[in-house]
């Protein structure tokens, strides 16, 4: 009697075991933010794009194949030319999503490494084209003109392939050494140049002081000559005058000078 129930409850076990693992296999979950494509082994690939959840399945009939719908970075590294045939090292950040109701047609004809297969090359081909439009010069003053072209012609291609792309951004330029070396030698011949005509206004403006200066010395030697002409040595006379005035007051607003009357003896009854 014990056996017989040891034995229906182990046939009950294991039934239930059996159909724990059937409804398990025949349930799979889509977390969020992502989405699921059927692939069915007789039918082929569904066109029902499933939700965020849980759901059934036919087990091993049907595989879900399961896809990030969440923008997602990617850095593509670019070296292409300029206009005037200078290399021109880009590097472009895009914010890429696939298209929720595109993602059997993605899956049919592109493979679930979508963006592997799909931004490297139209990012290249994107950035070639639109870069090859501008000098070097142009791509650093209107860069925001160069980032916007390249956004509309990217965001058009990768429409064709199922993506949206949220946000295109220029995140990186720089051009070759010998195109920097150039510039910078270029910017230190401009300096030099600079320093050069500074030198030489400098001269000018000295030169311009110093014959004006002679014409004053000029003018005032012949002012003399004529004064002198006219008056005679009164003229020296009367500054001769004017220069013992001018000694006399500095020297008596001066505390160190002490003047003794000549021919008396004041200094502590000295004879003379």
């Amino acid at each position: 009697m014990a056996a017989k129930v040891f034995e229906s409850i182990g046939k009950f076990g294991l039934a239930l075991a059996v159909a724990g693992g059937v409804v398990n296999s025949a349930l799979y979950n889509v977390d969020a933010g992502h989405r699921a494509v059927i692939f069915d082994r007789f039918r082929g690939v569904q066109d029902i794009v499933v939700g965020e959840g849980t759901h059934f399945l036919i087990p091993w009939v049907q595989k879900p194949i399961i896809f990030d719908c969440c923008s997602r970075p990617r850095n593509v590294p670019v070296i292409t030319g300029s206009k005037d045939l200078q290399n021109v090292n880009i590097t472009l950040r895009i914010l890429f999503r696939p298209v929720a109701s595109q993602l059997p047609r993605i899956y049919t004809s592109i493979g679930e490494d979508h963006d592997e297969r799909v931004l490297p090359s139209i990012t290249t081909e994107i950035l070639k084209s639109v870069v090859a439009r501008f000098d070097a010069g142009e791509l650093i003053t209107q860069r925001e003109l160069v980032s916007r072209q390249v956004s509309d012609d990217l965001t058009e291609r990768a429409a064709t392939f199922g993506l949206i792309l949220d946000d295109v951004s220029l995140t990186h330029l720089t051009f070759g050494k010998e195109f920097t070396e150039a510039v910078e030698a270029k910017q230190v011949a401009q300096q030099e140049a600079e320093r050069a005509r500074f030198v030489v206004e400098k001269a000018e403006q000295q030169k311009k002081a110093a014959i004006i200066s002679a014409e004053g010395d000029s003018k005032a030697a012949e002012l003399i000559a004529n004064s002198l002409a006219t008056a005679g040595d009164g003229l020296i006379e009367l500054r001769k005058l004017e220069a013992a005035e001018d000694i006399a007051c500095q020297l008596s607003c001066s505390r160190n000078i002490t003047y003794l009357p000549a021919g008396q003896s004041v200094l502590l009854q000295l004879p003379q």
